[in-house]
């Protein structure tokens, strides 16, 4: 048997770069390899997309059963292609878009139904399929309707209607009235409503805008709270424990007050000296000073006292003190 150094090398590079070829071809597809990958692909008609997106969770009954992986036009309605793994899905499953937050949130889901393993290459048809009304899209188009509406011709469409039965016995008139005022009330604060609805479109519009941030802090909040769960015990002893020290505490001065009571007197008796006195220990104090650096530098060049003695010598003596200790 010939060892790779006689072979001709050029097959054996080409079966090297096909290898390496087919194993990254491999590795960007894994999600759709049968035995490793995120699951058996199905697809579904609907007739409006309703803001689902691709990565949503597609769920069986409240529990993730996969993710989906494409939504796309195809004619009239919307394909919504998606992975299921670990789950049975039956030839008569139906499927609906459904809100997973108040933000607009969407995911998909399925309920399995039939009597057999449905085909992958057949697609849920749209009688199968129900799409939901967005509650964000009701506050739009509430907001564009009331915009449309003629608030001066309603209030006087109701004025005819309550003059045609003012001749009405006194209940129907009276709610008549009402009706009226409604509308007289309604037709005075016209702009004061169509700027509420616009900030109400506003705000639906940035939690829309602003939904993954508002979704991350949801859920790092509840984070916070099944972590505060997990150390329930620990902080539950940490509490304790305090409460037991403060009784020791609490116990302690109690076994001690006949000590204590003498000492924290006389130490208040003291403060007060020191305060009534302040004044003149701060005087002596600056007294003193004048003494202390007279004496460090009497004994501060070593182990003796540095100092200096006039008229030791008088001045008769010779012409070592001549002029004496005073100048003249």
């Amino acid at each position: 048997m010939k060892s790779f150094q006689k072979r001709n090398p050029v097959p054996i590079a080409l079966v090297g770069i096909t290898v390496l070829v087919l194993g990254l071809i491999a590795a960007l597809n894994s999600e759709d390899l049968p035995v490793i990958g995120g699951g058996t692909t199905y697809s579904a008609d609907f007739s409006e997309a309703s803001g689902i997106q691709k990565d949503n969770d597609v769920r069986v009954a409240g529990v993730k059963v996969g993710k989906v992986s494409d939504v796309e036009l195809d004619g009239d309605k919307v394909k919504i292609s998606f992975k299921v793994s670990d789950a049975w899905i039956g030839d008569k499953t139906s499927a609906a878009i459904k809100i997973k937050t108040v933000l607009g949130q969407k995911y998909l889901a399925l309920d399995p139904q039939g009597t057999k393993p449905m085909d992958p290459g057949v697609t849920i048809p749209r009688e199968r399929t129900m799409a939901p009304y967005d509650v964000l899209d009701a506050f739009r188009d509430l907001s564009s309707t009331v915009d449309n509406i003629d608030t001066k011709q309603l209030a006087k469409s109701f004025d005819v209607i309550s003059d045609t039965f003012k001749d009405t016995p006194d209940n129907v008139k009276g709610a008549l009235n009402g009706l009226s005022k409604l509308s007289d009330t309604i037709a005075s604060r016209d702009q004061k409503l169509a700027n509420l609805l616009a900030n109400t479109r506003q705000v639906s519009q940035t939690l829309v805008d602003r939904d993954a941030e508002v979704q991350k802090l949801l859920d790092d909040g509840n984070l916070l709270l099944n972590e505060v769960a997990k150390r329930k015990q620990a902080i539950s002893n940490l509490l304790e424990g305090t409460k037991n020290l403060a009784a020791q505490l609490q116990g302690l001065v109690d076994d001690n007050d006949k000590q204590l009571d003498p000492v924290l007197t006389q130490l208040d008796q003291l403060t007060s000296m020191l305060q009534r006195n302040q004044d003149s220990l701060a005087q002596g104090i600056a007294k003193f000073a004048p003494f202390i650096r007279v004496f460090t530098n009497t004994v501060g060049n070593g182990r003796w006292f540095d100092n200096y003695i006039c008229g030791l010598l008088l001045p008769s003596i010779g012409p070592i003190n001549e002029e004496g200790c005073y100048e003249k």
